[in-house]
């Protein structure tokens, strides 16, 4: 096999989110951008990992018996492997018959940003095992390796993260996503795969700012303690949703915010799209404060949210998860830049000297590799 790059592009949930976590009854609008992790994968004796970030590498003698630590710098590429060779005979033979691999990767999505990062680098795992080793395509196609991206991160990393993080940057464009029957995390071909529909041939594109505070956060952490309660209050869920428990009925809601984004988002109804954007972070917010986390979604990113509105903003809410990480805006068409502009002033004013702020591009194709 010749070398090859992959490319894997972040997301966003502009609306819905946390649904595509805590709940897998609703639904959400969530996005791929332009901010990338690659990585180049070509022939090896053995099985290389190397992380131009650092400038680390590692060497595997075997590709069995693989013992992952939860700090180990190379965890997310070797679950990937993992996984894969526990669920794919074809790779477990294939990597017998076969030389290595060597898999040199890199991101430029900030760490712990509430942009997905982690998922991207399992994506690069998965991408480059299939694409080098030449799995059958049809087997191992775009939504099992989302579903396995999902069961790769869960059971082996301990990461609660929603669906649309493992969808999304390998389906690409913007795109209305369900997840009914998905509550449980049933094992793969025991539960639906995410229904994934793409809008952007329908749509216009939505004029939306993104700022990274600086501040690194776990988003598995936030999810985690939600998904838990969420569950334990499902229980007592008899199908009616205006006397279900709180967690059941804020989700609701929250989920709600996704279908009615729709309708708002294929009229380019903006005023109307901003206020649903608005209307998930308050439940959101409100939500985490239900499950213990004093600031809810965190004081900085509501300060940061109540500036660009107090900018002209049509609307603003996290990016994924709250208590650091990043939020995103909508602006009036053609405004962007000058939002993004005074963000970054007032950014500067405030001290937040690692904040980064930037007019994103819907990315379309989602992954692609590139042959040489």
């Amino acid at each position: 096999m010749e070398s090859f790059v992959i490319k894997v592009p972040a997301r966003i949930n502009i609306l819905g989110n946390p649904s595509d976590a805590n709940e897998g009854a609703h639904q959400t609008i969530s996005c791929a951008i332009n901010l990338w992790a690659q990585a180049k994968v070509e022939p090896a004796e053995k099985i290389i990992l190397e992380n131009q970030g650092s400038g680390n590498q590692m060497e595997l003698e075997s590709a069995s018996g693989l013992e992952i630590k939860s700090d180990h710098e190379f965890r997310f590429i070797l679950a990937s492997l993992k996984l894969l060779l526990q669920t794919s005979e074809e790779l477990s033979e294939k990597i017998k018959a076969n030389s290595g691999l060597k898999i040199s990767y890199q991101s430029e999505v900030p760490k712990q940003s509430g942009l997905g990062g982690s998922t991207l680098l399992v994506h690069i795992g998965l991408l480059a095992l299939v694409y080098f080793y030449e799995l059958d395509r049809k087997k191992h196609n775009l939504y099992f390796l989302a579903e396995l991206t999902q069961r790769i991160e869960e059971q082996e990393l301990g990461i609660t993260c929603g669906f649309a993080d493992r969808y999304v940057p390998l389906l690409g464009d913007i795109a209305y996503i369900d997840y009914r029957g998905k509550l449980f995390h049933q094992p793969i071909n025991q539960e639906p795969y995410c229904a994934y529909e793409k809008l952007g041939a329908y749509v216009e594109h939505p004029p939306l700012v993104v700022a990274f505070t600086g501040l690194e956060h776990q988003s598995g952490d936030v999810h985690k303690r939600m998904r838990s309660l969420y569950l334990e209050e499902f229980k007592g869920f008899k199908g009616d949703y205006e006397n279900a428990p709180f967690m059941v009925r804020q989700m609701k809601k929250i989920g709600d915010t996704a279908w009615k984004g729709k309708i708002a988002l294929l009229e380019s109804d903006w005023r109307r799209f901003g206020a649903l954007m608005d209307e998930n972070h308050k439940l959101v917010d409100e939500m985490m404060r239900y499950c213990g986390f004093k600031q809810g979604a965190g004081e900085l990113n509501n300060k940061i949210i109540e500036l660009g509105k107090g900018l002209g903003a049509l609307g603003g809410k996290l990016t994924g998860a709250g208590g650091g990480g990043s939020v995103f805006f909508l602006s009036f068409p053609g405004e962007e830049e000058k939002l993004a502009e005074e963000l970054r002033n007032h950014f500067e004013k405030m001290g937040l000297a690692q904040a980064q702020v930037w007019v994103p591009s819907i990315v379309r194709q989602g992954a692609v590799v590139l042959e040489k």
